[in-house]
Order: C-alpha cells, then structure tokens, then sequence
C-alpha cells in the first residue's frame, strides 16, 4: 500500500458522530465560531473537513475531550483507506499482533506501507487499553458494517446451530480432531466450531480455506484471539480448481457456506475429477460441487454441515446427483431454515446434513420443516428466527422424535423421476381439528378482543389538536445529557463463554441484544453479571430505566418494569430523575416515528442509531407526566392488537381446516 499524503477528511455528519451531537449542532457551530475549521474539499453542499483540523477544533471549545480519542475517532482514519482489501489487510495485521506478538503474517500477504503501519500501530495501542478480542470484534464488526453488501457472513446464532446439530450427528464419543471449513469466509463457523469443542482434549485443530486472502487473513487473526488453545490452519486458495487439495487435509467435521450461483466454479477444467462420485456436476449446480468435496474430504465416519440455497434440493438439473447421494446414505437430514436466518435474508436457506456413505444403503432421510419457527422479535417490529425452537426440533428429529414439521421418508419413495429434497413438500401434515379445537380458538379469540376493546378504550378518549402548542419546542438526547438531566450508558459485548441459551436458571438474567425473541432472550447468571457490573464491564438496567436498541434494523425503546437485565452491544441505558425527566414520557418521544431516521448513522439495516441525536419534545412536568401516562396506555393497546393477531390466524387456520374437511356445519 502507498503512503496517504492528503489529510484524513470528515462531513458535518463525521463531526457530529464524533462529538455525539447532531448534524444541525455542527452546522450551527460552523456559523457562530470564526474559528472553525475551513473545508479542505467536498463542494459547497456537502463540505469535507480535516479530521485533524476538527480534532482539534472540538478539543479546544471543549465539545468532546481526550478521553473521547477511541474508536470513534480512529475509525475515519481506516475507513479512509478506501478499498474494502486494503481496510481488511490493516484490522489483520493489527490483530496477529493483538494475538501473538510473533505471529507473522501469511506469505503473499499484502504488506503495509509506512503510513498503515503507524495507523496499525495505533490500533494495537488503542485496544491494549482494553481487551484486545472485544477490540478486534469492534473493529470487525465494524468493518463488515461498512462492506455488507460485499459479503455473506454466517449470523452467531446460525453458526452455533450448525456446529449443534454436526455434533448431534456424530456417532460415538471420539474427541473431533480436525474441523474444516473450505470456503471459510471471517471464519464465523470455525469460531463457533472452537466454541463448542475447544474444551476437549486435545482441543481441534481448525482449518479453513477461502480463495478471498483478506478474508482468509482476517478469520486467521480472528481465531487467534478468540480461541489461543486451538491449533488453527487458515490459508487462502480455490477449494475447488486446487486438486488435489493441498491446503487442508481429511476432517472429521466440515461446516460450509459455499458460495452459490457461480458459473465459473471449474467446470471444464474439473469435468474428470476423482471426487464426482456421484456425477460430474453440472455447470449450473455449483452447490452439489461442494456437496461432493465436503464428502471426499471426510474422514471415515465424519459428517458435515452445508447452508444451501433451497433450490439444490429440486433443479431437475441436479437430480441424478441427489439419486446419487440419497441411495448409499451420505445425506441423512435436511432442514430448512426460515427465511431472515442468514443472507440473502429474504430466501428460506436449507440445512444439509451429511455423513460417509454407509456400507449398506440407508432407510429413510429425515426431513423438518423449520420455516415456521418464528416469533415476535425484540423489537416488536414483525418476527425474527426462534433459534431456541428450531435447534430443539431440529436434534429431537435426528434423536428419533415425532415432531410436527418433522417426517422420515424411505429411501425408496424418495429415488423417483425428481428425487426432490424439499423439507416443505416432505413433512405436510394436517393439524387435527375438532369440536374442541374450534372451541378453544373463539375463546381465546373472545379473551383478546376483549382485551383490546378495554385498551382501545383507554386511548379512543384523547383528540389530535389542531396544532401543536407554541410553547412546545425540541431538544435532544445530547443536550439533556450535557446538562445533567439524564446519564447515558452503551451497553457492552458480554463475553461468549459466559451467554447461556434456552430455559434460563434460577438465578438468570436476561441480556438484551438487537435480535433476541421476547421470551427467548439469551442469559447470563446474576452472580456473573454483577461482577461485570462492578469491573465497569457490565450494564444492568433498574426500575424506570428507559432501554434502547440502537441497530436501525431493530431500533427499540421501551421503560424498564422487569429487570434487571444485562444490556448487550448496540443497546443503551438512559436514566433519569423522574422529578425533572418522566421516564416514559422519554420514551413515547423516543419512539416517535420517523425518529430513529433522523438519528440513523448509514442507510442500510447493519447501521446504527446515534441516540445521542434522537429527538424530544420540550415540555413542563405536568404535561410530562400526562404523556407519560398515555403512553402506558398506547404500549398496552400495542401489545393486545398483536395478541389479537396471533388468535385471529390461529381461528383463522382451524375454521379452514374445518372446512377443507366438508365438518364446518350451518348456513
């Protein structure tokens, strides 16, 4: 890399971010100071600054302090490196440093010019002052933030599922030696891999290849930090074209996402390759390529784990392949998933699990359909993925429960003119319905309409003036903190090992993330999350406090009733004095339409809130207190319309089934 000559440039927007105000804050700075800096580009609309010159600036009218010189302020500086490679190759170096001070990068490596080395250098002595893996996860985070539309990274939670369900899979007790990804990616399957077995002794060597070497460095590093006790082999190189393989050997578990829809995968120059065991793959089915080389690469009695677009399971194209794999046994379950489990979110991805082929042919292949667990999410704003629900139908189905959504097919029925593996198609069931059923639906039907009546009620007797008040006006989060009315507090990432899923202990507390379920929150133990509190490493929210989720896909706010609870990245505390600030008077002004748009940082789903910038009414006590109260009332009205919802589809579902069986009587 060359040297960057010109200076590390910020919008107004950039000096917002980094003075935790809002745009209009600066614009207005930039009228009233004489002393502000000159733009040093841009145009006249939208003016770029000197991130040096603003630095300063800011330091010397006392709008941010030294203390504020994190990765806020460093970020720019990366980011200007421009090029999605160039970003990836400064965060690795920084993080095999962070790892092992001696850890030499992979030969062929981009090298750092003088200029990213200091820059590099910078990053190291930034994240010493804290803990060098939450510092690295920052900055991958980060990164993949920035270049999402670029990459496709298998989400915590998928990943942790398909390492549950390899494990699930494997027969007998033999420690796992070796896991290998073949198109590793930042290693989020791996990462998930090592969580799981790195206990074991000896703990796994975890092996990786991605044909992309920024990726491949960056997972490299990755692993390093986040699991120093396994032996890792990262390497950059075409799974593929590169036959025989060279850069890992036999695996007892392969977990992959392989790319998808490639045409130039390596068709003819592969068209005799010995690991087209079942068939040379047709130009258009790269995905059955990757089936077979994760089964050459197998060793005896391994098993693996592909995410795979739905439509491998049914292309015509692909048929006899399949024939191929379902007559000696090497696929023993499909799942699919519901759609929103990984990217591209909008397609319902499939679960392929596979196994050596048996020296007998199999019986059956298990099939669940997992696309309806689902539930509210979190934030209220449509359903997320039931990870809870899915993992636990997913193993009880491979354990030899009956399930709904779960069938097992003979072998036999499944090689005909389409071998379709399509969950969906497999595991049709008819809920029964009856006299009883029916019932049931229109008494909870009756309950929630009644509910919702008394909140419709409770919120029908207040009118729209006609204008709003002129004594009414706006401030923001970052003035009211500035003046001492309210303490505002990010949450922090909680440390992997100490996340716990599905039926909480005792003693648990929820921790509050983005994406969590309402009622399947993740947890820790109270005696940990009050040690991270007393260490500064912990948020624990109280009665009256008012939570945000600040990622604008999932942007949130509600009043602390239940807690405590432990807030997680991407969320903050806002505590106030009741006396000067009602809490939930904050919070109706919080959730305002439009307002997380006006505090939104980047126009795309993995952005962030800057709830410094969010918007509230001005108003007297009185009139707090008033807002406040109705508020309560509308969040009541909110939830009962949304249980009236779920009991409407449920009466909905049994009424049609009653009548697709000609046993809905009367006129």
């Amino acid at each position: 890399m060359e040297q960057h000559d010109e200076p590390v440039t910020l919008s107004l927007a950039g000096i917002a971010r980094l003075a935790g105000v809002g745009r209009a804050a600066v614009s207005n700075w930039r009228r009233r100071h004489s002393d502000f800096p000159e733009p040093v580009g841009g145009t006249d609309a939208s003016p770029l600054f000197s991130l040096a010159d603003a630095e300063s600036w800011l330091l010397r009218h006392g709008k941010i302090d030294e203390s504020s010189s994190g990765w806020d302020r460093l970020w720019p500086r990366i980011e200007d490196l421009g090029d999605r490679d160039g970003m990836a190759h400064l965060l690795a170096s920084a993080g095999e440093r962070l790892a092992i001070p001696a850890m030499n990068p992979p030969r062929g490596s981009s090298e750092l010019g003088a200029a990213d080395r200091g820059l590099a250098d910078e990053v190291v002595r930034l994240a010493l002052r804290q803990s060098p893996r939450e510092a690295f996860a920052v900055l991958l985070d980060r990164w993949h933030a920035v270049h999402v539309r670029q990459l496709i990274v298998s989400p915590r939670q998928l990943a942790d599922t398909v390492v549950a369900l390899a494990d699930e899979l494997r027969e007998g007790s033999a420690p796992v030696r070796r896991v290998l990804d073949p198109a590793c990616g930042m290693g989020s399957l791996l990462a998930a891999s090592g969580r799981r077995w790195s206990g074991q002794v000896p703990p796994p060597v975890l092996a990786g290849v991605d044909n992309d070497a920024a990726l491949a460095r960056l997972a490299r590093a990755r692993l390093a930090l986040e699991l120093p006790g396994c032996e890792r082999q990262v390497q950059s190189g075409d799974t593929l074209l590169d036959a025989p393989l060279r850069h890992a050997s036999r695996a007892d578990v392969v977990l992959s996402y392989p790319p998808t829809n490639e045409r130039s995968w390596g068709h003819d120059e592969l068209a005799t390759d010995p690991r087209w065991t079942y068939g040379t793959p047709p130009r258009t089915e790269p995905e059955l390529a990757w089936v077979q080389h994760c089964l050459s690469v197998l060793e005896p009695g391994g098993v693996a784990v592909l995410v795979l677009p739905p439509g491998v399971a049914s292309r015509r194209a692909g048929r006899r392949i399949r024939a191929g794999l379902v007559r000696t046994g090497a696929v023993r379950a499909v799942v699919a998933l519901p759609p929103g489990s990984a990217p591209p979110h909008g397609v319902g991805l499939h679960l392929w699990l596979l196994a050596t082929p048996r020296e007998h042919s199999a019986d059956d292949v298990t099939f669940v359909d997992a696309a309806d667990c689902r539930t509210t999410a979190l934030t209220g704003r449509g359903t997320a993925v039931d990870w809870d629900s899915l993992r636990q139908r997913t193993l009880a189905a491979l354990r030899g429960s009956d399930l709904h959504g779960v069938t097992r097919v003979p072998t036999a029925e499944l090689l005909d003119d389409e071998t379709d593996l399509t969950p969906s198609r497999r595991t049709v069931t008819e809920r029964p319905v009856g006299p009883v059923e029916l019932r049931r639906a229109w008494t909870g039907w009756d309950k929630a309409l009644m509910d919702m009546d008394d909140a419709a009620k409770a919120v029908r007797e207040h009118e729209a003036s006609a204008a709003v008040p002129d004594d009414f006006g706006y401030t923001f989060v970052g003035d009211l903190e500035r003046s001492g009315v309210l303490d505002v507090t990010p949450g922090k990432v909680v440390a992997d090992d100490l996340i716990q899923q599905g039926a909480p202990a005792e003693d648990a507390l929820r921790v509050v993330t983005p994406w969590a379920v309402r009622g399947e929150e993740p947890w820790v133990a109270a005696a940990h999350a009050a040690e991270l509190e007393a260490e500064g490493q912990g948020v624990l929210t109280s009665f009256g406090d008012v939570v945000v989720v600040t990622a604008a896909g999932g942007f949130d706010v509600w009043v602390e009733t239940a807690g405590p609870r432990l807030l997680g990245a991407h969320t903050v505390r806002l505590r106030t004095d009741p006396a000067v600030l009602d809490p939930f008077f904050l919070a109706a002004c919080l959730s305002a339409p439009g307002n997380d748009q006006r505090a939104g940082t980047r126009a795309s789903s993995s952005s962030r809130v800057d709830v410094r910038r969010l918007r509230v009414l001005r108003a007297p006590a009185t009139q707090q207190r008033r807002i406040g109260e109705v508020h309560r009332r509308l969040v009541r009205f909110q939830e009962s319309v949304a249980d009236l919802g779920r009991h409407g589809d449920s009466l909905s579902a049994t009424l049609s089934g009653l009548l697709a069986q000609g046993r809905l009587t009367g006129e």
